[in-house]
């Protein structure tokens, strides 16, 4: 059985794994032992002190496969970006410039800073190992915590962004930022990257503060602004499917795509119903496995069979009951995976 939850320091060795198999770009999730640890110990005060508004928490879940005990994948949430140290990203904007001497009439595209300080809730650090992309597995790791915001929106701002991997190669190069930040930083992107998880004092220290005129750029680097990693277009894909949308705001380092929906209109979220455990029996497999979580602060989430009841209630399966910590009485939330075909 595959469940879903909150990470543990038990957790820390197989973490530091994980992050070994991720190429370039996963900033929330570096390969150092001692920034892991501090997230774990961040994501477990979150979720002990279950605050009612947000205020920046770190909320990191894991996927662990319960039958041999190997963590499969992570999955996190930021309640709040900005604050002490503020959410950097680049608002695209367009502006008409005409001259009717020249007859010529020309929309010019340029980079403006934005630094946001009361920012709204960020998803991100999703890793799963390559041995369980199939069947829905990622699909259910990464919309498991939409089910999260769904139960606790108080916790998460009103809107929900992701900053998705844009276009890095096998060496971690990044031409947008050898054409822009590099020139202000003078480190390469790797390592702008990394640093951005320490510390992003730098960021205020040397970014320029001025518009971009995107045309001045190279080429190589305007073709890349906005668009993902090929490795990430199944996330964004996924993403977009849950009413996601690119409003023009893309990351300072490598101008990957930082998509955005409001957290009552995500998918999941909408269609996800709270309703108490009537019965824990044998049911049938179904077409399409419900994702499902407890409400309990201990939390869990797996996909399973479930049956609603004629008066609002559902029916567990013993495995799935088992999986979650309830019994008869109990009340869950549940969603459909996929969305329906008329609405995919």
């Amino acid at each position: 059985m595959l469940i879903v939850r909150p990470v543990q320091l038990k957790d820390l060795d197989q973490l530091v794994e994980l992050t070994s198999m991720t190429s370039f770009g996963l900033t929330t999730l570096p390969k150092d032992r001692q920034l892991l640890r501090k997230r774990i110990v961040e994501s477990q005060r979150a979720i002990e002190d279950q605050p009612e508004k947000p205020g920046g928490e770190s909320y990191l879940f894991v996927m662990e496969d319960t039958d041999c005990g190997i963590v499969i994948g992570t999955s996190g949430i930021t309640s709040k970006v900005g604050g002490f140290e503020p959410f950097y990203a680049y608002q695209i904007e367009t502006s008409i410039h005409e001259s009717k001497m020249l007859n010529t009439r020309k929309e010019i595209r340029s980079l403006h800073l934005v630094t946001e300080h009361n920012g709204p809730t960020e998803i991100g650090s999703l890793i799963l190992r390559p041995s369980h992309r199939r069947g829905g597995i990622g699909r259910f790791l990464s919309l498991s915590r939409f089910l999260f915001l769904g139960e606790h929106p108080n916790r998460f701002e009103a809107h929900i962004i992701a900053e998705m991997r844009g276009v890095i190669d096998e060496r971690g190069r990044s031409a947008f930022w050898d054409a822009l930040g590099k020139h202000f930083f003078d480190i390469e992107f790797p390592d702008a990257d990394y640093l951005s998880v320490v510390n992003k004092r730098f960021i205020a220290d040397l970014m320029p503060r001025h518009p971009i005129y995107i045309l001045l750029l190279p080429r190589e680097a305007q073709e890349v602004i906005g668009k993902v990693h090929e490795r990430t277009r199944p996330a964004l894909k996924l993403l977009e499917s849950e009413g996601f949308q690119f409003k023009d705001m893309v990351d300072i380092f490598e101008a990957g795509p930082i998509v955005r929906c409001p957290l009552q209109k995500i998918r999941t979220v909408q269609q996800s119903v709270c309703a108490t455990v009537a019965d824990i029996t044998d049911l049938p497999d179904p077409a399409q496995p419900w994702m499902i979580c407890n409400t309990q602060p201990d939390y869990r989430a797996c996909l399973g069979a479930l049956e609603q009841t004629s008066d609002h209630k559902v029916q567990l399966t013993p495995t799935v009951a088992a999986a979650l910590n309830v019994q008869i009485g109990d009340r869950v939330r549940y969603a459909p995976l996929r969305p329906a075909e008329n609405e995919s």
